[in-house]
């Protein structure tokens, strides 16, 4: 079985001016349009069962994906998917979004800090936290860099993630891409807090940080809380498979290395039971 917890479907527009004048620079080429059927297409090649999906928001940033896209884009994919609303908790209205998305049976929560500019542990955002509780709703955090120059990276590492577990420690969550550069720091949090989550998306892009990553995770015993995203569309779910994979084939003398075990553990995890999430499937 394959989940992946890390899949896009916004589209350019919902970028507003931010991709087109802070990430294109970076990576060199314009946000891809993604269709239905491509992003089946690409789903079914590599064999992903489950996918969680949602679009990004940053309202300062002018990034907003709606709670409506992202239901109407699922209803027309083959491909069995779980919707997470993209949210900023600085919009005055965040208590309507989440309960729209709930409505429209939405089991988590896209946050994007860095680009958002909200501080995840001002005291203002309690009864944010609160309510995804009451709703159980799985968070799932942007952790690590940005293109960005107005972006805040402060925001955006694993620590923050920990004061949150340390006030709500029966919120699930799960800190994307390891909190890239911050791997050893998402590491510690992992073995601290049961309900914290790490998905490995892009960890393959920085060869040399992802494969001390795992190594980090191995040897603190944390690789059960791992779980496989692809970050779709910057890969397709079998490009960052085979980068994943490719991970395990590192040897430097007789130093620890990454065992092929861990890698298919990963991509293999039960993200579903693990996050208690309802399968798309029944």
């Amino acid at each position: 079985m394959i989940i992946d917890v890390h899949t896009h479907n916004l589209q350019p527009e919902h970028w507003g001016n931010e991709h087109k004048e802070n990430w294109e620079p970076a990576y060199g080429e314009p946000y891809p349009r993604i269709s239905p059927a491509e992003y089946d297409r690409v789903m079914i090649e590599a064999g992903v069962d489950v996918a969680i999906v949602f679009g990004l928001a940053a309202t300062r940033a002018g990034v907003h994906t709606p709670n409506s896209f992202v239901r109407d884009y699922c209803a027309e994919l083959v491909t069995p998917t779980i919707q997470f609303t993209a949210l900023d908790p600085l919009d005055a209205d965040w208590r309507e979004q989440v309960e729209e998305a709930v409505s429209m049976g939405f089991q988590g929560v896209k946050l994007y800090p860095v680009l958002s500019l909200f501080d995840p542990l001002a005291p203002e955002f309690d009864d944010f936290y609160r309510l995804c509780l009451k709703h159980n709703l799985t968070l799932l955090w942007h952790m690590g860099t940005t293109p960005s120059p107005q972006g805040k990276l402060s925001l955006s590492q694993p620590m923050v993630v920990e004061e949150v577990a340390r006030r709500y420690p029966d919120l699930k969550q799960i800190m994307a891409h390891m909190g890239h550069p911050w791997q050893r720091d998402a590491v510690a949090v992992l073995r601290k807090h049961s309900n914290v989550y790490a998905d490995v998306s892009a960890s393959w892009s920085r060869p040399m940080d992802g494969f001390m990553a795992l190594v980090a995770a191995q040897e603190w015993r944390v690789v059960p809380k791992l779980l496989f995203g692809s970050d779709f569309p910057l890969w397709t779910p079998a490009e960052a498979i085979e980068q994943f994979r490719s991970l395990a084939q590192f040897r430097a003398g007789n130093l620890p290395y990454v065992a092929e075990d861990t890698v298919e553990t990963i991509i293999h995890a039960d993200a579903l039971n693990l996050l208690g999430l309802t399968d798309p499937r029944r």
